[in-house]
């Protein structure tokens, strides 16, 4: 039996430049931390005495005698991808609910191949898992999805990824001190909006703007490095909420899917009642709101946003891992042959 603990991402700066379509030809950067919310994935061989083959659990049960018929986009083709040809059973558990723009579907993928690797006794590096979770995300189940997540997930951390050129992905994590780190987290708050959205369908349109965006695209990506700039060197890190918020307004105008009133209005609602800056995460059209606040204020934007869950949150560092490993706890072979 192997047990996975992926944790999720929270995008700062530079979101939408990490899509294939834009980065291939202008390159991409994004600024991005960890947090410690976790998806964690429990799999097996599964012993010999089912009917079935596979025995699927995250929100819904699946039994099925092959991996064609298992209903679950990223499963199926992990599975197929690790020519996993024998019994498996897999459970998923979740700190967050799913789709929710905190890389929840990039965690779940990033950790189940995690676990398939770890049950054929492979080690893997996180380079290559993240590799692994991009080519099933964006080529085997064909989603409308960017780089960022799978590599966010599977290294941990607080880093600058940037995306095209020969080497397609770098992570450089961001060398700045404890105290530093520890002042930008005690200035953010998670809320979040009371319902979930399918990221592939608000990114479809986002992505077909993107030839019409590039002033767009270019000027996000040009934040990174401000934002670099703010942690390392400034001695005041409002300049980072004031960044967030230009990245907001940016990031408005890539699709009319981005934001709705029920949106646009708790986020002025925070503003006016003292956060510098914030941004939804993710695609957009729901999930979770990140906000920038000085820690004296942060409770009258509890008050405020009285009616949205507030999560919080530290930063981890650690990216996915085995947490647990035992081979006698598993049939250790394949079951059954299709």
């Amino acid at each position: 039996m192997v047990i996975t603990k992926t944790p999720f991402r929270v995008s700062f700066f530079g979101g939408g430049t990490d899509y294939p379509s834009w980065a291939e030809e202008n390159g991409g950067m994004v600024l991005s931390t960890t947090i410690n919310k976790y998806c964690y994935i429990t799999c097996r061989y599964l012993p010999p005495f089912f009917p079935h083959n596979y025995q699927i659990r995250y929100t819904v049960q699946e039994h099925t005698k092959t991996i064609e018929e298992i209903k679950h986009p990223s499963v199926r083709e992990c599975l197929k991808f690790m020519k996993m040809r024998g019994g498996i059973e897999m459970q998923h558990n979740s700190d967050l609910p799913a789709m929710s723009g905190l890389g929840s579907s990039s965690a779940f993928t990033v950790g189940f191949l995690h676990g398939l690797y770890g049950l054929q006794g492979k080690l893997v590096s996180k380079q290559q898992l993240a590799k692994d979770a991009i080519h099933v995300e964006q080529n085997l189940i064909k989603e409308n999805v960017g780089s960022q997540d799978q590599v966010a997930v599977a290294h941990g951390g607080l880093n600058k990824i940037e995306f095209g050129g020969p080497e397609k992905v770098r992570v450089t994590p961001l060398a700045i001190t404890a105290e530093k780190l520890e002042a930008l987290q005690g200035r953010l708050m998670l809320f979040f909006t009371g319902f979930s959205r399918d990221a592939s369908d608000i990114a479809a349109e986002q992505i077909k703007n993107t030839k019409n965006k590039e002033k767009e695209l270019r000027a996000m990506a040009a934040l990174v490095p401000e934002a670099m700039k703010v942690l390392s060197a400034s001695e005041d890190l409002k300049d980072f909420g004031k960044l967030l918020d230009e990245s907001w307004q940016l990031k408005k105008g890539l699709s009319s899917k981005i934001t709705n009133p029920h949106i646009d209005e708790m986020y002025r609602t925070a503003c006016e009642a003292g956060a510098i800056g914030g941004k939804l995460l993710g695609a957009g059209g729901g999930g979770f709101m990140l906000l920038f606040a000085e820690p004296e204020i942060q409770p009258a934007i509890r008050k405020k946003l009285g009616e949205f869950l507030h999560v919080p949150f530290q930063f981890e560092r650690a990216g996915s891992q085995i947490i647990h490993f035992d081979p006698t706890d598993s049939y250790g072979a394949p079951i059954r042959l299709e």
